[in-house]
C-alpha cells in the first residue's frame, strides 16, 4: 500500500513538472516556448485632460491640455499637445505640441525624450521654435501627479516647466482637482515674451463629475500671475499680468 501511493504521488509530480515546462514556466523552459502570460500586446489612450473655456471679465480664452500615447508596458510613444485661442481677438498660440519616446523606470514613473514645437498664430506676427526635450512623467507621494519637462531650443535657449495635479474624492463620481504649473527660463527671449526667471505662476479648482471613467464635465476657477522680467515684459506691451478666470469644461478619454 505505501509503495503504491509512493509512486502515485511520484506520477503527479512528474505530470505537474511536465506541464508547468510546457508553457515556459519550469526550471527546465526553453526561451522560445509559449509564456502563460502575454504581456506584450500593445495598447493605447487618447486623453483630453483640459477642453474648456475660461472668462475673465471681458476676456474670453477657448483651452485644450491633451495627450496620447499608444505602447507597451515599459515603451511608448508619448504626444501632447497644450494651447489656448483668445476668442475676443482671435489671436492665440500653441504652447507646446510634443513627440516623445517614453520608457517606464518603475511602475510610477516615465523618462521622457523627444522633440517639441511652439507656435503662435492669429493677427499678430507668427512665430515658430523647435526644442529638444528630457521629462518625467508619474505619481509623487501623496498622489500627486506630475509632469515636468527641460526644454532647450534651436537657438540654445533653456527652459524648464512643471505641471502638478491632485485630485480630491468627495464621492465616487464628484471629484475635486487642484492644480499648479510654473515656467522657469534660463535666457532672455523677448520676442517670445519670456524673461529669466521664473515666469509665472498659475493655480486652478476645477470641480468634475464623472458620468462615467471616460467622460466628466467640470468647473471652477483659475488664477494666473506672470513674475520678474516677463512681468515687465507683459506692462511694456499693455497686456495683462494677472488673470482670474471661471472655467468650463469637459474631461474626456478613450
Amino acid at each position: 500500500m505505501m509503495n503504491r501511493i509512493k509512486l502515485v504521488m511520484g506520477i503527479s509530480l512528474f505530470t505537474f513538472a511536465t506541464a508547468a515546462s510546457a508553457v515556459g514556466t519550469g526550471v527546465q523552459a526553453e526561451p522560445d516556448w509559449t509564456l502563460p502570460v502575454h504581456d506584450d500586446k500593445v495598447f493605447g489612450q487618447i486623453l483630453f485632460d483640459r477642453l474648456e473655456y475660461q472668462r475673465d471679465g471681458n476676456d474670453e480664452i477657448a483651452l485644450w491640455d491633451a495627450q496620447a500615447w499608444v505602447g507597451k508596458d515599459r515603451k511608448r510613444l508619448w504626444i501632447e499637445t497644450e494651447g489656448e485661442t483668445d476668442l475676443s481677438s482671435e489671436s492665440g498660440d500653441i504652447e507646446n505640441f510634443d513627440v516623445q519616446y517614453s520608457y517606464r523606470l518603475d511602475p510610477f514613473w516615465d523618462i521622457q525624450t523627444g522633440v517639441g514645437i511652439q507656435s503662435t498664430f492669429g493677427s499678430g506676427p507668427n512665430n515658430e521654435r523647435y526644442s529638444a526635450i528630457i521629462g518625467l512623467q508619474g505619481l509623487a507621494p501623496y498622489w500627486f501627479e506630475v509632469d515636468t519637462n527641460l526644454r532647450v531650443t534651436d537657438d540654445g535657449d533653456a527652459s524648464y516647466d512643471l505641471e502638478a495635479e491632485y485630485d480630491w474624492l468627495l464621492t465616487q463620481r464628484l471629484i475635486l482637482q487642484g492644480r499648479g504649473e510654473t515656467l522657469i527660463a534660463f535666457s532672455d527671449v523677448e520676442e517670445w515674451g519670456v524673461g529669466p526667471g521664473i515666469n509665472n505662476i498659475g493655480l486652478g479648482l476645477r470641480l468634475r463629475y464623472e458620468f462615467s471613467r471616460e467622460f466628466a464635465p467640470y468647473i471652477g476657477v483659475a488664477y494666473t500671475r506672470y513674475l520678474g522680467n516677463t512681468k515687465d515684459l507683459r506692462e511694456r506691451e499693455g497686456e495683462d499680468v494677472e488673470s482670474s478666470s471661471f472655467v468650463a469644461g469637459v474631461r474626456w478619454w478613450f
